[in-house]
């Protein structure tokens, strides 16, 4: 891990970070000053210059100082180390200094180079003149942002519902002892456990294990300095393979998001583990080797809460094994989530509530079809998970209450050729409808007609015409932003412990991220949202910014009319020179259809949107205010269109109930 001799190098974007600026400024000191630095590598695109010339220049003009670089000085050291796994090592180094300064590293974990140490050096001095615990979160957030998509991270919200209930589930009367995460990641689930126990007496254990050394030591560092209290247990092992904690105290609570999908888990291997009480565990049904693994390592009275993905629950190959977990009563409760409640968030995974067998085996399971725990998201164009509504339904089900998208089913029901275990195969409900909840949805239905048709009115009098002037041509975002015209500043990441879902507080901003835009709820409070703007690490929007996301699946264009909102990851905020470049015009141009795919960094779906390669069409600013006009009406007429699709929709699923029944009649 020792540091090459070549010069730590960072982008113009990261030059802007350190003097906290936008790139655009960035680019015009390049061009007004003869002594910027000449680039030591990259394209001509996309040159790369030398950190310490960098700092430098910076330092020499007056645009930093010593003590303002902070972060933004380290990061693009750590980050030229180069590979995932030593950025990791020495950013857990660090960590583990910061919380006992006495700390020994995993056994295995490799030595770090004299150059690497160096480096630990400055980042654990830099640490210590602010809170350790939130400058190594910064530290594990940054490292988590650069290798995202090599980790799945149970968000926060997630975490702490399932704390909830797996509080709701055991005999609340006895202290939890001893937690365990066998797949515990960067530790979020023991995180989560820590927050709700560590101030019982005595604290519980944190155990956990990840067969990845490098984020089981992160792990093991970030439990190290947010529960000192708390005695730790992580280390780095395969869990069904070696079953490390086989033969170890077992745990009254056990919180995972086992991996999924997994073909190599060690079926032929383990084809005689006395783990497998309930069946060997099909080669395609690792999910299962999991919840058995997690059952056999309960104390007695001992619960668990598993994260799985839904084909677990009616797969064929595994319907033995779910008939023996559901005839000894060691399934409790199935409850499925919403879309965009963890990654992958196209999928609605589902949440197994696992006990140790009874005496008498159990005589139902609890179903919770949660997936309807929405609310709008903070774009108008989506919904996001109601975290709060989801864990009020699902305590209450736990409680035996009745409420809407609950049942419970006794095990011999459940025990037919298909053992099913998908909520919303056993939840389904027919909502009563009667004549006034009918005229409501038809009042509905009549006034989102009417809009429909005043939007139309003003659209339906514009025609395209057969070509466009000679004179307009096309540019690109890039070209403007060299001439003035407009300002581009990207979107930062955000810690996850920054940022909240569910229901909003009154002085809280909204989060742009492209799952916010898909449908996931994000805020953050205002106070903290400004501190990041002064900081350097957040970036605020104001009325009249164009707001793009550039992640190709969620690509989207709008120009902000609302309230300020804080930019996430892979969104940009353009502020154009209103003298120069009329917002709205700029973000019609920009949302043409085909314009991401010309902008698409790779040639397929998993592509990133280059802002800065968007076209947008050439035009005097005279043409420019009449397009962005013709674009606002649009906009309304799109809006319109999509609410009277929701109250159709409404209407035809009111209307198909009593129609199946036979109950709508005519006059």
């Amino acid at each position: 891990m020792e540091q090459q001799d070549e010069p730590v190098t960072l982008s113009l974007a990261g030059i802007a970070r350190l003097a906290g600026v936008g790139r655009a400024a960035v680019s015009n000191w390049r061009r007004r000053h003869s002594d910027f630095p000449d680039p030591v590598g990259g394209t001509d695109a996309s040159p790369l210059f030398s950190l310490t010339d960098a700092e430098s220049w910076l330092l020499r003009h007056g645009k930093i100082d010593e003590s303002s670089s902070g972060w933004d000085r380290l990061w693009p050291r750590i980050e030229d180390l180069g590979d995932r796994d030593g950025m990791a090592h020495l950013v857990a180094s660090a960590g583990e200094r910061l919380a006992i300064p006495t700390m020994e590293p995993l056994p295995g974990a490799p030595e770090l180079g004299t150059a690497d140490r160096r480096l630990a050096d400055e980042v654990v001095r830099l640490a210590r003149r602010q809170s350790p615990e939130e400058a190594f979160s910064v530290l594990l957030d940054r490292w988590h942002a650069a290798h995202v998509r090599q980790l799945t991270v149970s968000p926060r919200r997630l975490a702490d519902t399932m704390v909830a209930l797996a509080t709701e589930l055991r005999d609340g009367s006895a202290p939890v002892r001893r937690v365990l995460d066998p797949a515990c990641g960067m530790g979020s689930l023991l995180a989560a456990s820590g927050r709700q126990w560590s101030g019982q007496v005595p604290p519980p254990v944190l155990t956990g294990v990840d067969n990845d050394a490098a984020v089981a030591r992160l792990a093991r560092a970030r439990l190290a300095l947010e529960f000192p209290d708390c005695e730790r247990r992580v280390q780095s092992a395969d869990t069904l393979r070696d079953a490390p904690l086989r033969h170890a105290s077992r745990a009254d609570v056990v919180l995972s998001y086992p991996p999924s999908n997994e073909r190599s888990w060690g079926h032929s291997e383990l084809a005689t583990d006395p783990r497998w009480v309930y069946g060997v565990p099909p080669r395609t049904e690792p999910e299962l080797a999991w919840v058995q693994h997690c059952l056999s390592v309960l104390e007695p009275g001992g619960v668990a809460v598993l994260v799985l993905p839904p084909g677990v629950a009616s797969r064929r190959a595994g319907r033995r094994i779910r008939a023996g977990l559901v005839r000894a009563g060691a399934v409790r409760a199935v409850i499925g989530l919403p879309p965009g409640s963890a990654p992958p968030h196209g999928v609605g995974l589902h949440l197994w509530l696992l006990a140790r067998p009874r005496e008498l085996p159990g005589d139902e399971v609890t179903f919770v079809d949660a997936a309807g725990c929405r609310t709008t998201a903070l774009t108008g164009r989506g919904t996001a998970v109601d975290w709060d509504g989801l864990r009020e339904r699902t305590v209450a089900a736990l409680r035996g209450s009745d409420v809407p998208g609950v049942t419970r089913v006794s095990a011999m029901e459940l025990l037919s050729d298909e053992t099913e275990l998908t909520p919303s195969r056993h939840t389904v409900t027919e909502r009563p409808v009667g004549p006034v909840e009918l005229r409501r949805a038809w009042t509905g239905w009549d006034k989102a007609v009417m809009d429909v048709e005043d939007a139309a009115k003003a659209v339906r009098e514009h025609e395209a015409g057969a070509a466009a002037p000679d004179e307009f041509g096309y540019t690109f975002v890039g070209d403007l932003e060299r001439s003035g015209a407009l300002d581009v500043t990207a979107g930062k990441a955000l810690a996850d412990d920054l940022i909240q879902q569910g229901g909003r507080a009154e002085d809280a901003l909204y989060v742009v991220t492209p799952w916010a835009v898909r449908g996931e709820e994000l805020w953050v409070p205002a106070a903290q949202a400004a501190g990041l703007e002064a900081e350097g690490q957040g970036v605020l929007t104001s009325f009249g910014d164009v707001v793009v996301v550039t992640a190709a699946g969620g690509f989207d264009v709008w120009v902000e009319t609302a309230s300020p909102r804080l930019l996430g990851s892979h969104t940009v905020r353009l502020r154009t020179d209103p003298a120069l470049l009329d917002p709205f015009f700029l973000a019609a141009c920009l949302g043409a259809p085909g314009n991401d795919q010309r902008a698409g960094t790779r040639a397929s779906s998993a592509s990133r949107v280059d802002v800065r390669r968007l076209r947008v069409l050439r035009a005097p600013t005279v043409q420019q205010r009449r397009i962005g006009e013709i674009y606002r009406q649009l906009v309304r007429f799109r809006e319109a269109v999509a609410d009277l699709g929701r109250h159709g929709e409404q209407l035809s699923a009111m209307l198909s109930g009593p129609l199946a029944q036979g109950r709508l009649t005519g006059k």
